[in-house]
Parts: C-alpha cells; sequence; structure tokens
C-alpha cells in the first residue's frame, strides 16, 4: 500500500457538548481538593494526550502549591506535612501495543515530574495490585493522618468506575458486590459518589466523579480531530457525530497503525487487500456482512456503524496485538539497543494509538536502537501537543463562541447591579 497517498479525511466540525452537571463538577473541584489527598486521573491508553481534561488543571496547580510543592519546580516539594499525590492511570492499555509503553513513560516522566504515571487495565490483577499498592503506601508515609481521601476525576468512558470497582474487589477481602454502576455509554455518573472504601489498614477511602469533557473541543484541525477521537471512544452522547464520519477516521488511523496488515482485513472478504478510501471499504464490509436493502442496494449506514461498533468491541484488541506484532524480531520483543535497520520494518507514516503519529526511514538512522527512536518520535509529539494547548489557551480561553457571548452577559449583569449598589448607598 502506498503509504505516501494516505491523507486524513475531512472532518465536521465538533459538537458542543458540556451538561450542567459537568460544569457543577469543575465548579466544586477546589472545594473538593481540599479534603483530598490523593488525585487519581484516569485517560485512555489509546488517547493518552487528547483524554488529557486541561479545564481541571488549574485546580490542580493550585491544590499542589497549596499542599507545599514548588510551583517553579514541578517535581520539588518544599513542605510535606499531608498527602498530595498526583497518580495518572493510562486505563485499557490491553488496546495499545506494549513496544510503546515504556518510550511513553520515560517522556512524560521528564515532562510532567510531578505526576506518577501507570498503565493499566481492570483486566490484568497485577496492575489492579500495583495501583492499590501505590495507595496504600502513600497512606502509610503519612502514619498520622486517619484516612487517605482519592478523588477520581478524568474525561468521560474513559474507566473510571470500573477501575475502581476492580481496586474496591482487589483491597476489601471476601465477596464485595460491585459498588458503582457502569456504562458503555458517556454520562453515567452524573454527580459524585459516597466514599468508597478501597483499604481497611490503613483506611483508603475513594469518591468517583463525573466525567467532564473539554467546554470547548478547539477549532480548526486540531479541534475536529479531537472531537472525533473522543466520539470514537464513546466519549461523547452518542448521536453527536455521523458514523460515516468516525469510520473514515477510524480506516484513516488502522492504516497508519499497521500498514501492512491492518486490522479491518479480519472484517472484510477473505484475501482483501488494505483499503484507503471509506468508499470503497463500506460496500466490501457491506457484502461481507450481509448488509444488502431490497433491490440489492448496500446498507453503507448499517456498515459504518457496524465498523466503529466492531472496532470499540473487539477490534482495538485485535488492532494492538497485530501492532505489537508488527515490532517484534524473530527471537521475540526487541532488545533496548537492536538496531531498527535489523528489521522488516516497513518505512513510511507510523503510529502508537490515536495521538501519535510520525515518519519512519530505516536507512536513515543504521544503528539505532528502536525504543530511543520511538521515544524520540514520541517526544516531539508531546512537544507539539503541549506548544499546541497552549497557543489554543491564549488565543480562545478554552471558550467557544456561544460562551463568550454568555460570560459577555453575565459580566454586563453585574457591571449593572454593582452600578445600582453605588447608587443606593
Amino acid at each position: 500500500m502506498a503509504l505516501a497517498r494516505l491523507q486524513m479525511p475531512p472532518l465536521p466540525v465538533p459538537p458542543s457538548w458540556f451538561p450542567g452537571h459537568m460544569m457543577k463538577f469543575t465548579r466544586m473541584l477546589p472545594s473538593l481538593l481540599t479534603r483530598t489527598d490523593v488525585v487519581l486521573e484516569i485517560r485512555d491508553s489509546r488517547l493518552p494526550l487528547t483524554s488529557i481534561n486541561r479545564t481541571l488543571e488549574g485546580a490542580l496547580k493550585k491544590w499542589r502549591t497549596e499542599r507545599g510543592w514548588d510551583p517553579h519546580n514541578p517535581g520539588r516539594r518544599i513542605l510535606k506535612t499531608q498527602a498530595c499525590e498526583h497518580i495518572v492511570v493510562l486505563n485499557k492499555r490491553d488496546l495499545v501495543p506494549e513496544w510503546g509503553m515504556e518510550p511513553f513513560r520515560r517522556v512524560m516522566l521528564t515532562k510532567f515530574p510531578e505526576q506518577r504515571l501507570l498503565f493499566a487495565s481492570w483486566h490484568r490483577p497485577r496492575d489492579i495490585r500495583t495501583l492499590s499498592e501505590m495507595l496504600v503506601n502513600i497512606a502509610k508515609e503519612h502514619p498520622h493522618a486517619l484516612e487517605l481521601n482519592v478523588l477520581v476525576i478524568g474525561m468521560p468512558n474513559v474507566g473510571k468506575s470500573t477501575l475502581l470497582n476492580a481496586l474496591r474487589n482487589m483491597g476489601i477481602k471476601g465477596r464485595t458486590p460491585k459498588a458503582l454502576q457502569t456504562s458503555a455509554n458517556p454520562g453515567m455518573t452524573r454527580a459524585m459518589s459516597t466514599r468508597l472504601k478501597l483499604s481497611i489498614n490503613p483506611l483508603v477511602y475513594a469518591y468517583d466523579s463525573p466525567g467532564v469533557m473539554l467546554p470547548f473541543l478547539g477549532r480548526g484541525a486540531e479541534g475536529t480531530e479531537r472531537g472525533v477521537k473522543l466520539a470514537l471512544i464513546a466519549g461523547i452522547k452518542e448521536g453527536l457525530y455521523d458514523m460515516e464520519a468516525l469510520a473514515a477516521y477510524l480506516l484513516y488511523r488502522l492504516n497508519v497503525l499497521n500498514p501492512i496488515s491492518p486490522a479491518y482485513l479480519h472484517i472484510l472478504p477473505p484475501n482483501a487487500a488494505p483499503v484507503l478510501d471509506l468508499q470503497e471499504f463500506l460496500p466490501l464490509l457491506a457484502r461481507r456482512m450481509g448488509m444488502i436493502k431490497r433491490g440489492g442496494e448496500m446498507d453503507l449506514p448499517r456498515a459504518a456503524e457496524y465498523f466503529v461498533r466492531w472496532w470499540r468491541e473487539e477490534g482495538g484488541l485485535i488492532a494492538a496485538s497485530e501492532a505489537q506484532a508488527l515490532l517484534q524480531a524473530p527471537g521475540g520483543l526487541l532488545a533496548p539497543g537492536e538496531a531498527l535497520s535489523q528489521l522488516k520494518y516497513p518505512s513510511g507514516i507510523q503510529g502508537w494509538g490515536f495521538d501519535f503519529e510520525w515518519e519512519v526511514r530505516p536507512e536513515d538512522i543504521p544503528g539505532v536502537g528502536l525504543d530511543m527512536i520511538i521515544q524520540g518520535k514520541m517526544e516531539r509529539c508531546i512537544n507539539d501537543y503541549m506548544i499546541k494547548a497552549e497557543r489554543e489557551e491564549r488565543a480562545e480561553g478554552n471558550m467557544s463562541d456561544t460562551q463568550k457571548k454568555k460570560l459577555m452577559v453575565q459580566e454586563e449583569k453585574m457591571k449593572r447591579k454593582m452600578k445600582h449598589l453605588r447608587r443606593s448607598l
């Protein structure tokens, strides 16, 4: 397949989805943090950058400063009288290839030294045990405290409630019923949960919180792509995006993740070749799945919906495992110093998850360890993300035009109120 011709499809303008319960939690967060010892932020491993909620970062920065962390050196703590830790869990780790996890972790450690980073999946007891031990050890570091309070935050549908249920089952011996309701649709948790006990000795409690979407997804190419990514992981309310638009982007991404044998070949007719164009892909899929209307017309909208749901339910696992196999040497996983030039690694556009994309030319870098190449590529992607995020904050204030108008109306009302008070004095 000629990856040079692979281009991102046109994407729709991102919709606005920021229900009242999300705004309510955002306003409550500063007061909640006054009685919080650990912030457990859950992100999606497929979108390790897009699932960062920048709306909450200001409150977290103030909380850390008040608890003794140096505002000018995020990795240095001046006072340590009270627990204050920010743990970032990249959930659903089984949906991304293993080879990118350690390079990503190393880059994030240098960029965000104040955060503890952990890849996890509730399917893997070892991950849940590691996270449980992290929380217990933090509690033991502060024996004077009667209990450790953990606040769980994150975007919608990143798996906060499911992970908390797994932590509870790991930390409390004996049979424990599922304490929190879960759903595949975003917005199931709409209010703060009651305290959920995660450990008895020492005492560790957790609060689940509503998933909070970005109030404004942004303008331009970054905003449109951000919205489609979040919709693909079901992080945005169903129906706000056309399924064919999601299918087009998904087709593009699966071709980037594995240009040789994309995961969608499992649901196409036998011996099918990789496909670049959605208008060519959907008829093939509809024919294979028997999605035919009266008169023999292919049901393309139904095929698009099937494609997206297949990826959410099983295709993501297939894509991750096959992208992992793409970077395996005959003797197993690559050793840290193994050279890229020793492998039959395809040149061209490559990626990891849906947030990372880079170009690789094996002939340009003989003798360089593959893991270091990947780390360098990831570092550039993260730097680009941080620059774009800062630029968006300065240019837009993280608000849509509608939100700006509402703010102007509120400010005008406040001016009139103050003017009336001055006259009455």
